[in-house]
């Protein structure tokens, strides 16, 4: 049965069981501050457990593209030295949020492994949670004797905490479990040991399936267990395993889920992958399939999390992207010989493979693959720089033993892996210690760790139920009742509370706009709003205070003027949009934005720079628009079919339900839940500031509107008033600026032939002032002349002589440099090493530098210590 086949069997299965089947939420999660990855199938659904929210269906079917490489879930350093752990994967899941139960969900789950996919019961182990004393949680009886009607109990393992009870975090919603494991050894294999005695030993072919989650409990901040309100069911089974069970195979890498993949990697390489089923490979072949493994893993996480709206970058979710992808990218490097980009040709066959069921993959192709063939030339790039580096560090190393920690610094500074650091020191004879490199990362991750604690509290709830709404289409002022609160409190932002209204105008930070501030009035107090944010279907109002009576009524007052001009740049974004896509075509498409009262940003896609023409054009689109004064017409619950036959546009990546938003100005038609200008004469003007590169086909576009546009005008003319004045008010302020450029360009030219003639003059004086010391011709002077002219100087006089060792100085800008030039017969015949004279002379500057072993040039702020520095020079000759 194919992986294809598998996928469409359970949710058939599951849709014959009255379960609503729903797409896959995007990998990316973008509404939940507390996750950045969809790490889990139930994460989508973690208000309805919370009871913040009513689901659309109270039995829903999925199957869940998840993603773990931080946090609690961490399997990243497992991939590829197993044959089933995973950074992306998908998860087949069934829910019942107040329905069905434990009897239910386990019948099923019984019928559909063994009577749809008739695997063999024989294979099969279930494990039920023994109970914990400690908390008065109580032995899982019910899914024993459930249990009981299928399997022997000597096929029913009891669970303890770790194995068997499921929580979300350190807080919320969590229960007892129940797995299904099947043990997919040999006959013989099998006879000899029982899978019984195998099951969460990590053993490679006796692994979980299937785990069935009863959420009965709330875990509270103390730790203590509260009963909820209602009892749900949250399972989850791993697609990639149970289709290495369908398809009669011990490793989730030699199904039909990679294989195409590793082919193409075969083609790609000349090297072959061998399946999990040959035994004694050598450990060259092993090395060989560990990298073919990790970046076949690699490839689906990057390609879907880009597909959906994350790029690679050097913060939050962006630089667990790029992580991913450099570790991929090295293990090819150093074990698969790959020294050109290559990873990029595995998008096309992923498409092929999956878009069918994943649209995204496919409609998002090109983009997904300009920006992982950038992204490898980039950091293979870093990575030659870094062996350069290494180099150096091995030059300057006495001994056999390298620093731990300056191999760390190439860890962290060019993402050099520590395992590519030991296999080129170990071609020298040489290692590191690891101690100190270990050392090294702890201190950082501890740095990471405590900057970003954060401890909270539960809720205290004043007012019971679900009775939040949101009124902030409507009105910027209400009266409010606080229905929640809870103390939040973390390092780097002390400590904050989160409190909920029961309707409330604040907009929560979401869509790209800013989360609104404002205060909470009552009598002579008043709460300062800093932000607002939606997290799990609540919108949180933050404040360093809480009032003094939390049960009074409140008016909420949101800062009018921060929204006034978030909205006119929100508005203007849209029609930037489309006169994006009219201007330069249809393949535009929106890939991020930032809206807030001071400027708007804007990604797309684009595959080439913006002309200014292109950018005079957009400007002149929206501010037609912008003149015409388009009424907004704003379709605040439609069904998203309707929506979407109205021409309205939506955005890989985001998640929208069967009704939806949306905003018209015009031809601009778009999904979206911000807050807008009433009329697009409220605008103003739309000015852009600048137009970049963010990624390989990814564009980014800053600009203005409103008041900030005014401001803008007013300062460039108080500009142009100052180069008048300085220029003595000419007539032609044009025509001045370019004579004077002009006469710059003649000055110019005349002091690079002087400074020739000067450099030509020193060289010849210099040369009659070389010493021979033990055979070398040697110099050591002070020059008056700028850094690159000394420089310049150095190198020249090197040449002039055989066997020279020339170290030239000079002050500019009150800065101290210092240039060493070593005939390569010299660094090759005495040891001689420019970078290490270099480093040793800066001491006497204040300052440091580096370069090749041949020549090296360094700068500090001690311009009195050039003197000894010229003088300590010769003792590297004696």
């Amino acid at each position: 049965m194919t992986s294809q086949e598998v996928r469409k069997q359970y949710l058939d299965f599951f849709k014959s069981k009255d379960h609503l089947i729903v797409p896959s939420a995007p990998i990316v999660l973008k509404d939940d501050p507390t996750l950045m990855f969809n790490n889990s199938g139930m994460a989508q659904f973690k208000e309805f457990f919370l009871g913040n929210g009513t689901p659309k269906h109270n039995r829903i079917a999925d199957t869940q593209k998840c993603l773990r490489v931080s946090g609690k879930h961490n399997d990243l350093e497992d991939v590829g030295f197993d044959t089933y752990h995973h950074t992306m994967f998908e998860m087949l899941g069934n829910w019942s949020f107040g329905d069905y139960f434990k009897k239910e969900a386990l019948h099923w789950a019984w019928e559909f492994l063994t009577e749809v996919l008739k695997l063999d019961k024989d294979r099969l182990y279930v494990s039920v949670f023994e109970g914990n004393k400690a908390e008065n949680v109580a032995f899982d009886q019910e899914s024993f004797d459930i249990w009981k009607q299928f399997v022997s109990e000597d096929r029913i393992i009891l669970g303890n905490k770790k194995d068997n009870f499921w929580e979300m975090g350190d807080q919320g919603p969590c229960g007892p479990c129940s797995e299904i494991h099947i043990d997919l050894r040999t006959d013989q294999e099998r006879a000899a040991v029982s899978g019984r005695d195998l099951v969460n030993a990590d053993h490679p072919q006796v692994v979980e399936i299937w785990n069935n989650v009863f959420m009965e409990f709330n875990r509270k901040a103390d730790g203590s267990l509260e009963k909820l309100p209602a009892q749900h069911v949250d399972t989850g089974m791993g697609f990639e395993r149970l289709c290495m069970a369908m398809q009669n195979v011990t490793s989730n890498y030699d199904t039909d889920v990679f294989t195409p993949l590793i082919n193409k990697i075969e083609v790609i390489t000349g090297l072959k992958y061998t399946s999990n089923e040959v035994k004694n490979i050598s450990e060259e072949q092993n090395k060989t399939n560990i990298a073919i493994r990790v970046v076949v893993d690699h490839v689906r996480a990057v390609a879907f999390a880009i597909a959906d709206g994350q790029l690679p970058s050097n913060t939050g979710a962006g630089y667990v992207i790029r992580r991913i992808l450099r570790r991929a990218i090295r293990y090819g490097f150093t074990f698969l010989n790959t020294k050109e980009p290559f990873i990029f040709q595995l998008v096309a066959v992923l498409a092929d493979q999956m878009g069918e069921f994943f649209p995204e993959i496919k409609s998002q192709q090109q983009l997904v693959t300009n920006v992982i063939r950038e992204e490898e030339a980039s950091f293979l790039r870093t990575l030659d720089q870094g062996l350069q580096l290494l180099d150096q560090v091995i030059t300057q190393t006495k001994g056999t033993e390298v620093s731990g920690a300056k191999a760390f610094e190439l860890y962290d500074t060019f993402g050099f892996p520590k395992d590519l650091t030991a296999l080129i020191l170990k071609e020298k004879g040489m290692s590191f210690k690891e101690s100190e490199f270990d050392a090294s990362m702890k201190a950082q991750k501890d740095r990471s760790r405590s900057a970003s604690e954060v401890s909270t509290e539960d809720w205290k709830v004043l007012i019971p139920g679900n009775v939040e709404t949101f009124v902030g289409y409507d009105k910027t002022e209400n009266e409010v009742k606080i229905t929640r609160i809870r103390k939040v409190d973390s390092k780097k932002d002390g400590i904050l509370y989160q409190i909920v209204l029961n309707n409330t105008p604040f907009y929560p930070e979401g869509g790209g706009q800013v989360g609104d501030k404002g205060t909470l009035v009552y009598a002579n107090e008043t709460i300062d709003i800093i932000d607002t944010k939606k997290e799990n279907n609540l919108i949180l109002h933050f404040a360093k205070q809480l009032p003094e009576n939390i049960e009074a009524s409140f008016v909420a007052k949101v800062n009018t003027n921060l929204l006034t001009s978030t909205s006119k740049n929100h508005s203007a974004t849209h029609l930037m949009h489309l006169a994006l896509r009219t201007i330069l075509g249809t393949h535009v498409e929106q890939k991020g934005s930032l809206v807030n009262p001071n400027y708007l940003r804007f990604d797309f896609s684009h595959f080439s720079k913006v002309t200014d023409e292109e950018i005079r054009k957009v400007e002149d689109f929206v501010n037609t628009r912008i003149e015409e004064q388009l009424q907004l017409v704003e379709h605040r619950s439609i069904p998203i079919q309707q929506a979407m036959a109205h021409g309205a546009m939506a955005l890989f990546g985001e998640k929208y339900g069967d009704n939806v938003r949306m905003i018209e100005f015009g031809d601009s038609r778009e999904l979206c839940g911000g807050i807008h200008v009433k009329n697009t004469g409220e605008i103003w003007h739309f000015k852009i500031l600048s137009e970049g590169a963010v990624a390989a086909g990814i564009r980014r576009i800053e600009a203005i509107t409103g008041d900030v546009v005014k401001n803008y005008y007013s300062q460039q003319e108080s500009d142009l008033d100052a180069i008048k004045e300085t220029l003595k008010n000419p007539q032609d302020t044009l025509k001045a600026v370019v004579s004077l450029q002009d006469d710059n360009v003649k000055l110019k030219k005349q002091i690079e032939l002087l400074l020739k003639e000067k450099v030509e003059g020193i060289k010849n004086n210099l040369i009659s002032e070389f010493q021979e010391i033990n055979g070398v011709n040697f110099l050591a002077k002070q020059v008056d002349l700028s850094m690159s002219s000394t420089k310049d100087l150095a190198q020249s006089l090197g040449n002039s002589k055989n066997n020279a060792f020339v170290i030239l100085a000079s002050i500019e800008d009150n800065a101290a440099n210092i240039h060493c030039y070593i005939s390569k017969e010299l660094v090759a015949a005495k040891s001689l090493n420019a970078n290490v004279v270099i480093k040793e002379l800066g001491k006497y500057i204040d300052g440091n530098g580096g370069g090749q072993p041949f020549f090296a040039s360094g700068k500090g702020k001690n311009t009195s210590g050039i003197k000894e520095a010229l003088e300590k020079a010769s003792l590297f000759l004696k």
